[in-house]
């Protein structure tokens, strides 16, 4: 699976949370406007680029910078998990939602919807679970789309989300700990990308890593979601409450690859 951002991308991310304009990138950059721009665009590096430069402005580390362009990818893969299932749809644009269910009694957990609910039907169907639960990491459309069918599929669902419009007893809070089954599911706040943020960690599940956490679009591999308006409060709250996290973590992003805190911790420019 392809980056969600190229190393253009990442630039553009953060000279715009920045409010820096494209003439100070290419400056420090040492490129005319005409090879920045297709730099932001393409993600095409021109040898004689100061990524030096152009990071320090942008506060960008450089040899991360340089790790994404030669065409690092992560190295983790859910397959290793027979309870976890990654489900992308793409309706011009792909986006993931996860469905984790414990092994012993089939109580399910799905984290977000994605576009139709027909891909989470088939494998509620077909491994006979119990979904009981519904996490919304936040309330972009991309993400609940299917919200809709899949509550009148399953209508005593319980929803959990940090939007200030959900009901009371669906909000998250930090002392709140779900049970499904034997996993443990506790929220971490994570605004910046979106107001509603919120970063689930799944706790309790078997080897090779006991933890998981379904970020959103918090944090992607080798970058994070654009938080145009809240750019600096997105990098404090990816790096207190998902990059804190212990280095084995799984992290599992709404686009793009999973990856690890520990390979984020190598390669991520913003961090």
């Amino acid at each position: 699976m392809e980056l969600e951002d190229h190393v253009g991308d990442i630039i553009a991310k953060a000279r715009k949370g920045l409010g820096i304009n494209t003439n100070q990138a290419a400056n420090a950059a040492e490129l005319n406007l005409t090879n920045y721009s297709r730099l932001e665009e393409d993600g095409d590096l021109e040898p004689e680029t100061n990524l030096s430069n152009l990071g320090k402005l942008l506060g960008l580390t450089s040899n991360k910078l340089s790790l994404i362009a030669s065409g690092w990818r992560p190295d983790v893969d859910l397959l290793i998990y027979e309870n976890i299932q990654q489900i992308s749809t793409n309706e011009g644009m792909e986006v993931h939602c996860y469905l984790v269910w414990d092994e012993e009694s089939l109580d399910a957990a799905l984290f977000d919807t994605g576009w139709r609910p027909e891909p989470i039907l088939k494998i509620v169907t077909k491994y006979n679970l119990h979904l009981k639960h519904l996490f919304i990491t936040h309330t972009h459309h991309d993400h609940i789309a299917a919200l809709t069918p899949i509550r009148k599929k399953f209508p005593n669902i319980e929803l959990h989300s940090s939007s200030p419009n959900a009901p009371e007893r669906q909000r998250n809070s930090a002392q709140k700990i779900i049970k499904v089954g034997n996993l443990n599911i506790s929220s971490r706040e994570t605004p910046g990308h979106a107001d509603d943020g919120a970063t689930y960690i799944i706790d309790n599940l078997k080897c090779p890593t006991p933890k998981m956490a379904i970020v959103g679009d918090a944090i992607f591999a080798g970058s994070m979601g654009g938080a145009h308006n809240h750019y600096e409060l997105a990098r404090e709250k990816v790096q207190s409450e998902i990059l804190s996290l212990p280095k084995e973590t799984i992290l599992c992003p709404g686009h793009g690859p999973i990856t690890t805190v520990g390979e984020q911790q190598l390669v991520n420019p913003f961090f």
